[in-house]
Formats: structure tokens, sequence, C-alpha cells
């Protein structure tokens, strides 16, 4: 899927919002990526997905992992078009966890999903724990990378780097909360992630 293409579906779907947000990762922005919109619509999700799914169709994935609630119907989305299984992750007590009877075994192949990527925090946090479990992360996946191609997810048992693939790769501007010219101007902050 090319960049535009994605970036019509994104208008079309009220994804891209403007305003003065406070980001998970704790940054301000004036541009806030709401992709749960996106998965209101099946068919344009299917056809994001499916992309995602494309980049990783030969890596022998076996599993695909999301952090709640971003990655969770994505996971499902692209486990669908692989034939494999999915499952979500969840904070228990401040840390990344499976539950509700979910699992991961030792040697599975997991693909981590999440909807929007600024810092990849909660990826990472993924990451980590499928790696506890003994899972091979072989890689990672998003609709959105805020980061335009800067974050950096570690490196597989092979050595090299955890290959990253995003639908949109777009630099949207964030501030340190202390250094945000929004707050200057007296503009009321919207949080509207996920993480308290």
């Amino acid at each position: 899927m090319q960049t535009e293409e994605a970036l019509e579906i994104f208008r079309r779907t009220g994804v891209m919002q403007e305003g003065h947000f406070k980001l998970t990762s704790g940054r301000h922005s004036d541009r806030y990526m709401q992709c749960a919109r996106l998965f209101q619509y099946p068919e344009d999700s299917v056809r994001v997905c499916a992309d995602v799914a494309a980049a990783f169709r030969n890596r022998g994935v076996t599993v695909v992992a999301g952090p709640a609630l971003g990655g969770i119907i994505m996971a499902y989305e692209v486990a669908r078009i692989l034939g494999v299984r999915n499952v979500f992750a969840e904070r228990e007590n401040g840390t990344m966890t499976l539950r509700r009877g979910f699992d991961v075994s030792a040697g599975e192949r997991a693909l981590v999903v999440e909807d929007v990527v600024t810092t990849g925090g909660s990826v990472k946090e993924v990451i980590k724990f499928l790696r506890a479990c003994g899972a091979e992360v072989v890689g990672v996946a998003s609709v959105v990378d805020r980061s335009n191609g800067s974050v950096d997810f570690g490196v597989m048992n092979g050595g090299s780097q955890i290959p990253f693939h995003a639908v949109a790769t777009m630099s949207v501007e964030s501030w340190e909360a202390d250094a945000c010219p929004l707050c200057r101007q007296g503009l009321p902050i919207v949080k509207p992630g996920s993480r308290k």
C-alpha cells in the first residue's frame, strides 16, 4: 500500500486529528492518530492489515501479539490473514503480561503489531515479555510510525535488527511538556491514549 493511499483512508475514517494532545509517551503534539477509528470500517481495516501481513508472510510467523488496547483488533486481523493464532498483552500491576488464558510457548515465532508507534514503548514491553516466554520475535508492524523511522526495536536471535514495517511513516512533531508551544499558548490539552 502506498503512503498516499493509506493517508486517504486515514482522512476518510477520521484517524488523523489536529489539536493539542498528550501522547502515551508523555510528549505533547498538535496531531494525533486515533487508529481505533480505522477499525470501525472492516473493508479499510482489511486493506491495511493485509499490507502488514504481506510484509511478514514469509517469516514463519506462528503467533501475532499486540498490546492492549491499540493492538487487539489489528493482531486479530493480521493473524486471520496469515492463518495463525493471535493474543494480546495487557498491563497487570504496571507490567505487560498475557491474561485471559493466553499463552505463548518457547520456540514460537511472534509478530508484534501496534496501531501507532511513537517511541515504541508498549511494543518493547511486549517484546520483552515474549522473549521471557522463549518466543522469537521475528518482526514488528504498525499502522502508523510517528517516529519517521527512527524507533529501534532491538535485534533478533541471530543478531540482525528486528524488521519493522509501517503502513504509513510520518514525522509528526512532538515536544516534552515543558517545551510545548501549545501549552505556552494556553491551549487546552486532550489525553486520547489508553494508558493512564
